[in-house]
């Protein structure tokens, strides 16, 4: 029987005993030579191929993540950008100035504020957004670009998702201030002149979406006054014409508007603030005559997404040293601005909050671009 079983597989090869294909039993301590030595070269082979996509992946992530820490190491190597998208003479435009020259000297790179105003700050923010994710551009993020969101039905961008956090600088209240030859010295006063003549008072913003325009839809659906929106591009011609008396009253941020009320050129009526404002103590806040009303304007750095992590982790780092500086303070806090430091994280949490706080207001006082 055995005899047969043999030479029936005398030719296939396969030995009598043996499954086909199977390994080819060894002892523990036998040689690997011949078809066992094959077989183990051919199976270290598989493995190693399955672990080459790993291998190779690992390897490229570590090469990315240390040619960015070596690229970041040495940012910036030229100038940077920082797009402000209003008008010079601004709020937004003179806490640009002020924080660029800090940065320039600290970064040893000059950091050029250029001023892009346009279609209520959408044309200078886009700017950016389409920019190179490199760390050479820079927003000078605004209150206008949470209002914006909802404010705008058609925008080309979504600010949260194209729009990475940096860093956030301050916060200042808004102030009310009115043409001098407006009878009303006070909020009180006001309310009861503009009631008595409806549609005859123009309000004045520095553009359709910002915080000076969302600030007196505010005040307008809390007190019933019936003003008509005047925006400009910019606080710069927008004081102009209230000093002029072209129109009658501007929720302006306080740090553009402060030299004019200093100068007696506009009266101030109250803060925006809930509080009384520290720079301006003698101003009461427009929530001690209007309950619940309250409106104030915040300010950061943003750059395109995708920018490397670690290059915004620098740029944030130096901002908030600035923030830490006594002299700086000194300087921010004589236009009411007070810093609000923190990560990138932080300034991104204020983004969303402040968009949806805002998309409430649009959505309760009817706002509409003309």
């Amino acid at each position: 029987m055995t005899q047969f079983y043999a030479r029936r597989h005398r030719f296939s090869g396969v030995h009598p005993v043996q499954k086909p294909y199977a390994r080819p039993k060894t002892s523990k301590n036998e040689p690997r030579s011949g078809l066992n030595g094959i077989y183990s070269l051919t199976r270290s082979l598989e493995k190693n191929m399955r672990l080459l996509p790993r291998v190779l992946a690992i390897a490229f992530f570590s090469l990315v993540s240390t040619s960015a820490s070596v690229w970041a190491a040495d940012y910036p190597t030229r100038a940077i950008k920082w797009v402000v998208p209003y008008p010079p003479a601004g709020t937004t435009d003179v806490l640009a100035r002020i924080m660029a020259q800090r940065l320039s000297e600290t970064l040893g790179q000059s950091v050029v504020v250029e001023n892009k105003p346009g279609a209520g700050n959408n044309i200078g923010t886009e700017q950016v957004i389409n920019a190179a994710p490199d760390g050479y551009t820079m927003l000078l993020v605004n209150p206008a670009n949470g209002i914006n969101a909802s404010l705008y039905k058609n925008l080309s961008f979504n600010f949260i998702r194209d729009i990475a956090p940096v860093a956030g600088l301050v916060r200042t209240p808004n102030v009310m201030v009115v043409t001098n030859s407006l009878p009303a010295k006070s909020v009180a006063e006001f309310i009861e002149y503009c009631k008595a003549n409806p549609g005859k008072v123009n309000m004045a913003s520095s553009g359709n979406g910002t915080s000076t325009h969302l600030s007196g839809e505010l005040f307008k659906v809390m007190t019933g006054c019936n003003m008509l929106h005047v925006p400009y591009k910019g606080a710069g011609p927008a004081l102009i014409d209230l000093t002029a008396g072209q129109v009658q009253v501007f929720f302006d941020n306080l740090p553009s508007s402060v030299v004019h009320i200093k100068g007696g050129r506009i009266r101030a009526l109250g803060v925006t603030s809930e509080g009384i404002e520290p720079s301006a103590p003698e101003l009461p806040t427009v929530g001690a005559t209007v309950k619940g009303y309250e409106a104030t304007a915040w300010f950061g750095i943003g750059m395109p997404k995708n920018t490397p992590a670690a290059v915004i982790a620098k740029m944030n780092a130096e901002v908030n040293k600035a923030l830490a500086d006594p002299v700086m303070q000194k300087r921010l806090a004589e236009l009411g601005g007070i810093p609000i430091a923190g990560t990138p994280a932080d300034f991104g949490k204020v983004i969303v909050a402040e968009t949806e706080k805002w998309a409430k207001v649009v959505q309760i006082s009817g706002a509409k671009v003309e």
